[in-house]
């Protein structure tokens, strides 16, 4: 299957690097694409827990990172003409890193936000995704509304925008911000939390792989916070020409869409 055979060349970075291998921040002289192509690889930041964007599974016995974010990850790295290496973080340190210097361009299911873009650019969006809300199953016929949600406390992942959409459409809910996603289903599960909220692809991975969570009725608004984007440091056009390339043939063709359905499969179970 050709996502399997992808995702053996892809190689699985230690979280920690240092500022010097990751060339640090860039000036307005000299493109951070210039800095990849001498380092000879290209080190992107990314939060393992989003399947089918992101995620860890064993590869030939290995624990290994996988997703349709990955193989944007690795078309980006061929564009250049580099190796592909992946750092794994929480979450609310994936954008950080890129201030930081510890990665070049940052993959994970990020919203490309107003807000978010006036510290770092973004790529064109290559997927849209809408926000939902999981709930126990026994709970959904009462969560379907707004007021059905007041004084309920809700999961929501530390940095991410859904911690913003919880607070502004559910403000009478109680918001509970944790930096794993698996930790939000898990307290979901066990009844500690009443909801959760993540997008929908990731969501419905989650309901396949966890008995006694279903998506409640509740529909969000997630018109200006669902267009997912790859971010980069400001001020790096040449390198933000070329993502922007391989985002429009990957979108375009509906190859993206594929690395999506076969990640998903993957991640849930449904394929060899």
């Amino acid at each position: 299957m050709t996502f399997k055979k992808m995702i053996l060349g892809v190689v699985a970075a230690a979280t920690t690097l240092t500022l010097a291998a990751c060339g640090g921040a860039t000036s307005s002289e000299t493109d951070l694409v210039d800095t990849i192509t001498e380092k000879g690889k290209i080190v992107v930041a990314m939060n393992p827990e989003f399947a089918p964007f992101e995620f860890e599974t064993l590869v030939d016995g290995k624990n290994t990172i996988v997703g349709s974010d990955v193989e944007l990850a690795q078309a980006i790295a061929d564009e250049l003409g580099v190796d592909l290496e992946l750092s794994p973080m929480s979450f609310d340190n994936v954008l950080g890193s890129l201030q930081s210097g510890k990665a070049d361009i940052a993959i994970s299911g990020i919203s490309a936000t107003a807000e978010r873009a006036k510290v770092y650019d973004f790529s064109d969006a290559y997927y849209t995704a809408n926000n939902v809300v999981i709930v126990q199953e026994g709970a959904a016929g009462n969560l379907t509304s707004v007021d059905s949600f007041a004084g309920k406390s809700i999961a929501v992942q530390k940095g991410s925008v859904q911690e913003a959409v919880a607070k502004e459409q559910l403000p009478d809910a109680k918001i509970v911000s944790l930096t794993s996603n698996g930790n939000m289903i898990a307290e979901l599960v066990a009844g500690k939390v009443d909801a959760v909220i993540l997008e929908e692809p990731i969501a419905k991975g989650y309901i396949a792989n966890n008995a006694g969570i279903t998506l409640s009725t509740l529909e969000l608004d997630s018109s200006e916070t669902d267009a997912y984007a790859v971010a980069l440091p400001k001020e790096n056009e040449k390198l933000l020409e070329a993502v922007n390339k391989v985002v429009k043939e990957l979108v375009d063709s509906g190859q993206y869409d594929q690395y999506v359905q076969e990640a998903y499969d993957l991640s849930t179970g449904e394929t060899e």
